[in-house]
Parts: structure tokens; C-alpha cells; sequence
């Protein structure tokens, strides 16, 4: 049988996955990248899936780190971006770090050598033509500003944002509740709230003015020179320009302790306030409001852990700002990440709100799956969220709640790389994978490890069904 071909727009990782998956399942490819056509401010080769920044997919343990449980998911799903990178992988401990030259020129040959894949060297200007019919959209941060002008104009104007603006996000498990306590601002439920949805974190006068200091003293990231002219949102500003204007700046702004009183420490006045809000429907994750920083990464855990509350804290993101360009992708696309405003428009990779090369290409992977379904007439079921692939999908579209008073506005919704508190949580394990009785201790580490060993019993039976019918 032959069939029409499913055009992708963009050669990077998610891309690349995007077609490899196509291919697979039978259906032929168009696959179009406009560089060497087209340049971009970030890539130096017109190679497909070049690597523009670091050359390391991160950690590859697949037991105890969600990333190299994704590394694990990817491989048992056929990924052509974990074959390349395991086959050109360099010395980095427990990391998988790749040549990115030879990684890049591997895909590359694997893709023009597919008979069912066609490269197509070429801009697309504005909106793919409407007689395409399934269509992955897979352009990456740098996304042309002629496609993100169409795009624009597709989804709405407010629906693309063109720069992260990301504050840290701890898991919950990790603050301390002896000295933080839950209220919101006098008292007020707001939409769906309880009046007790903010996790308070006090800050009294000595406090505050040791975590000004270090703020303003720590080191910061520079912008790259293709992200210097993009402004800061207004209500946007690193903490560290908004201390650079005074003392009481971040007190009187995001750090405000009004309508807020310390269970704790009863009849004092609060001189500062932390609050995190809920970031996930799970209720794993909570953000720290107004956080964005350019704070270097280790500067932040430092100066972040001085926060009341906060002093064993761990992150599954940390801060940041710089250049992009990502969908409002909870309010805009369906679970198997087409376009709800026009469903033969599918997206892929960076570009749907995930971070990092492994969660663009697994995006990929499952867009360029979900369209050989619908080109094959089968039915497509996302992977379970108590996988790598669901956990990181439903972050995409469904798992992000909106700050009060929003509906899920860019500035709301943030980029995330996969880690554990995006999976559905355990009841609290008595026993680790072993059947061995879990140590306070030991806690954490056991929880991972059961976390992971659900997921790949769950991938296992999903890929299995998808093989089932395909055979049907």
C-alpha cells in the first residue's frame, strides 16, 4: 500500500527522531531543513541533529535518574538518537557524552540512506501548504521568524513566547515544614484555592539582608550574543536586576510579606517572604514565585538553600533566562500534541515546552509515532504517565497548573527537562526493589529506583500493544 508522505519541518534532534519513527512504522518522510539554505545564530554545520551546546545527554543511570531512565525508554522504543549516541559515545563517567561530529554525521547518513525518507534542503517561509495533510512542526528554540509569525497567527497572538523566563522549582518532599507553613495572602482562596496555597517561606531582617548580599555578589550567566537584543518581559526581571535597584526592591515585590503571618514565630513581623506555588497537578513540584534569575546554576543552589526553609533543598530545575521559542502547549495541544486549532499541524521538541536534547528527540519520537498512526489509520494511545515518555507528555500538555488570576499564559507555563516529580508518586515504600526493608536513609534512593522499575514495566506493555496494532 502506499501511502502520502508525512512532511517534517525542522532536521534537529526531535526532527531527526520525528522522521526515523515515520520511516519505521512504513510511511514515507519529507523531512525539510533549511540550513544550509538558511542559517541560524546558533549552528555551524548544515549536518542534521547537530548538537549547538553541550555535547552530553546527561546522566545514563537508568535506575535511580529520570533522564537515564529516558535514555533506557528511548532505546527499547528503536530511537535512532540513542543508537548514534551510543555508538559514538566518549569517556564521562556516568554521563553519555557523545563526538558530536561523528553523532551528527551518523544521523545525518542514516536519514539519506532510508528509502522512504527524503531530505529536502529548503525554508518553510510561512504555514506548511494546506494540501500537507500531517504535518510535524520540530523548529527548535531558533524557530524562523517567518514560521513563528505564522504560527503566531494560527494559535493567537499571546500563544508563543519568544524567552524563558524561569524560576526554580523544588520538590516538595524537600522542604521543611517545621519552619515553612501554607497560606495565601490574606487568606484569599482565589480560583479553585483553599486560602492555604502558597508554601511560605520567612525571611526576618539579618536573613534577608545575608540573602540580598549574596544575590548581588554571586556569579551570573552572560547572554549569548544572538540573545542580547531580546528584552526582559516586564514583569519579568531577574531578582538580581531587581536587587541591583535597591535594598527593598525584592521586598516590596516578589518577596512582599503583607497579608502573611508566621504560625511559627507568632506576633513578630515578617521583614521578607519566599512563597512557592504549585507547579504540577500532582502536586510534586512547587515553584519559587518570581525567581527567574542569571544566576550561575551552582550559585543558585547555594544562595537558594539560605532561604528559611530551603536548606536541603532540591531542585528539579533551576533558574534561567535566555532566547526561545515555545508553545502554550497545556492550552494549545491535544495528547497526541497535534494543533487543536488546526489538527493536521503536529509539534515537536523544544518548541513544546520541554528542555534538554533527550526530551526534544523523545518528543519527536512520539509525535512522528502518533502521525504514522493516524497515516496508517490506527488508533494511537500516549504512553502512561508513570513513564519517562507520559510523565514528560502530560508536563506538555495537561501537567501545568496556571498562577492564579492566568490561563496558562506563556509567562506561566515553563520549559521542564524530565525528572521524577513530573511521574504519578508511590505510596510511601516500605520495601525497595529487592524486597529488602527501606532505611530512613535510604528512602530516597529506593523510591527512585521503584519509580523507574514501574516505568519500564509500563513502557514494555505500551510498546508492546502499539507492536499488537500495528499488526492488526
Amino acid at each position: 500500500m502506499s501511502h502520502a508522505p508525512i512532511h517534517i519541518v525542522g532536521g534537529g534532534l526531535a526532527g531527526s527522531e520525528a522522521a526515523w519513527q515515520v520511516a519505521s512504522q512504513g510511511v514515507p518522510v519529507v523531512l525539510h531543513e533549511m540550513r544550509p539554505v538558511r542559517g541560524t545564530d546558533a549552528h555551524k554545520t548544515d549536518g542534521l541533529a547537530e548538537l549547538v551546546c553541550s555535547n552530553s545527554f546527561r546522566s545514563d543511570d537508568a535506575a535511580t535518574n529520570a533522564v537515564g531512565l529516558l535514555h533506557e525508554e528511548m532505546r527499547r522504543a528503536g530511537s535512532l538518537v540513542m543508537q548514534a549516541g551510543d555508538r559514538h559515545k566518549l569517556p564521562a563517567g556516568g554521563a553519555l557524552a557523545v563526538d558530536r561530529d561523528a553523532f551528527s554525521a551518523e544521523i545525518t547518513a542514516r536519514l539519506e540512506a532510508h528509502p522512504l525518507i527524503t531530505i529536502a534542503r529548503e525554508e518553510i517561509a510561512g504555514l506548511p501548504p494546506g494540501d500537507w495533510d500531517n504535518v510535524i512542526i520540530a523548529t527548535g528554540p531558533l524557530t524562523s521568524p517567518a514560521l513563528s509569525a505564522a504560527i503566531q497567527e494560527v494559535t493567537g497572538e499571546g500563544e508563543l513566547a519568544f524567552f524563558d523566563a524561569i524560576a526554580p522549582i523544588v520538590h516538595i518532599d524537600s522542604i521543611d515544614e517545621t519552619v515553612t507553613w501554607r497560606q495565601s495572602r490574606y487568606d484569599k482562596p482565589g480560583p479553585g484555592g483553599t486560602g492555604a496555597d502558597y508554601i511560605n517561606c520567612p525571611m526576618y531582617k539579618a536573613e534577608y539582608d545575608a540573602f540580598l548580599d549574596a544575590v548581588l555578589t554571586g556569579e551570573k550567566t552572560s547572554f549569548k550574543e544572538w540573545e542580547a537584543s531580546t528584552p526582559y518581559f516586564d514583569g519579568c526581571l531577574p531578582i538580581e536586576v531587581m536587587a541591583e535597584r535597591g535594598r527593598d526592591t525584592l521586598r516590596f515585590g516578589p518577596m512582599k510579606p503583607v497579608g502573611l503571618s508566621n504560625p511559627h514565630r507568632p506576633g513578630e513581623r515578617l521583614h521578607a517572604v519566599v512563597q512557592l506555588r504549585q507547579d504540577n497537578a500532582l502536586g510534586t513540584l512547587w515553584n519559587m514565585v518570581g525567581f527567574q534569575t542569571k544566576l550561575k546554576h551552582a550559585e543558585q543552589v547555594r544562595i537558594f538553600r539560605m532561604i528559611p526553609g530551603l536548606a536541603q533543598a532540591e531542585f528539579a530545575r533551576l533558574g534561567g533566562l535566555h532566547r526561545n521559542t515555545f508553545l502554550n502547549s497545556p492550552k494549545l495541544l491535544d495528547t497526541s500534541l497535534r494543533l487543536k486549532a488546526s489538527p493536521r499541524l503536529r509539534f515537536a521538541g523544544q518548541i513544546t515546552g520541554c528542555e534538554g536534547y533527550v526530551e526534544s528527540a523523545s518528543i519527536g519520537l512520539l509525535a512522528g509515532r502518533a502521525a504514522a498512526a493516524d497515516r496508517l489509520g490506527q488508533a494511537w494511545t500516549p504512553p502512561p504517565p508513570t513513564t519517562a515518555f507520559g510523565a514528560l507528555l502530560g508536563h506538555i500538555t495537561g501537567g501545568h497548573i496556571a498562577a492564579e488570576g492566568e490561563t496558562g499564559s506563556p509567562r506561566s507555563f515553563q520549559p521542564m527537562n524530565i525528572n521524577f516529580g513530573l511521574f504519578p508518586p508511590l505510596d510511601a515504600p516500605s520495601h525497595d526493589v529487592d524486597g529488602k526493608r527501606i532505611k530512613g536513609k535510604d528512602r530516597g534512593v529506593a523510591r527512585k529506583k521503584l519509580l523507574s522499575a514501574r516505568a519500564l514495566q509500563d513502557i514494555d506493555r505500551w510498546l508492546a500493544g502499539n507492536m499488537r496494532a500495528a499488526a492488526e
